[in-house]
């Protein structure tokens, strides 16, 4: 068949990447415009372009592709349309466009986690399970019909990153096996149950401000969806301290009246760094303290950097 993909990040390049080693014919990619990024703002291309024009296949970045792209997408004549995590909302122009019309990789089980962060959404939730589904585009939110899904397990230490590639690999084994049903005619659809469907939003800076009123498993899963971006943070005497990774300290106690964020004094730079929450002990894991690398805590405590009686706190202004 000849496709036409939109995609922008890295999540999106293992679907392409097994398109092109496919016998499909990958005719164009569409990706989101190039944007500012990192430290220096610099201009950089997205993943799946940097991989397209890797291998030679034309790359188009329309500004709001229902009304910059229509003309060149009916030009690129395709018999189907696949998106990735594009990142655009789509027309029912585009959507008319193919002859067997767009179906998408979506990270999560469908109707659950409908939206821009089903992947940080479903860890921050707690939940063990999530997985890709395939489905028809419509003109609604991940309202299509289902075409097949495969459930994956959130391991306990996964990271919205690691969680992310685990989830990528699948999506792309299973969109070949959706093509070869749309191909041979054998498809089935599935109507979605649309009384059942959660959503999500982007996760922003202030969603990851870490309250330790909170318990220790909600911290946890908060610092782990979080990361890699827009990554959890907190203040330690009045600088913002960011927490890349941690664990539930399930078996330890501690005896005696400390607030909530205090690094107790059974941490230690060979045990760990145990801080109390509003209910159990969490373990940090990396930490990034201001103008510093991404360290364990064990380096930034046998350093003198975090110490016990040290108080992390929780502040609605952390913006930077």
């Amino acid at each position: 068949m000849r496709i036409v993909f939109l995609g922008t990040p890295e999540f999106a390049v293992s679907a392409l990447e097994k398109l092109v080693e496919s016998r499909h014919q990958v005719v164009a990619v569409v990706t989101q415009p190039d944007k500012p990024s990192g430290r220096g703002n610099k201009i950089l291309p997205c993943a799946v372009k940097v991989f397209a024009q890797q291998k030679n296949i034309p790359v188009y970045q329309f500004a709001k592709i229902g009304r910059d792209g229509i003309q060149t997408l009916k030009e690129l004549n395709p018999d189907l349309m696949i998106t990735v995590a594009y990142g655009q909302i789509l027309t029912q122009q585009v959507i008319d466009i193919p002859k067997f019309g767009i179906i998408n990789v979506h990270a999560s089980l469908l109707p659950k986690y409908r939206g821009a962060s089903p992947i940080q959404t479903a860890i921050i939730k707690g939940e063990t399970v999530t997985g890709i589904t395939i489905m028809q585009t419509d003109i609604g939110l991940d309202t299509g019909d289902i075409l097949l899904a495969e459930s994956v397990n959130i391991a306990d230490q996964d990271t919205a990153e690691t969680l992310g590639r685990k989830l990528s690999f699948v999506g792309a084994e299973l969109l070949l096996k959706a093509l070869d049903q749309i191909e041979n005619g054998t498809v089935v659809k599935t109507v979605q149950d649309h009384s059942l469907a959660t959503f999500t939003k982007k996760i922003n800076k202030e969603d990851c401000i870490i309250n330790w009123d909170k318990s220790a498993d909600q911290i946890k899963c908060l610092i782990m969806g979080a990361n890699s971006e827009p990554i959890a943070q907190t203040l330690l005497n009045g600088n913002v301290v960011k927490i890349y990774t941690a664990q539930v300290a399930k078996d330890t106690q501690i005896e005696g009246q400390f607030n909530n964020g205090e690094i107790l004094p059974n941490s230690s730079a060979k045990n760990g760094v145990f801080v109390k929450c509003g209910a159990g002990i969490l373990k940090l894991g990396k930490v990034q303290l201001p103008g510093g690398k991404v360290l364990d805590a064990e380096q930034l405590y046998n350093g003198r950097k975090l110490k016990v009686g040290d108080i992390f706190e929780y502040s609605v202004q952390i913006n930077n």
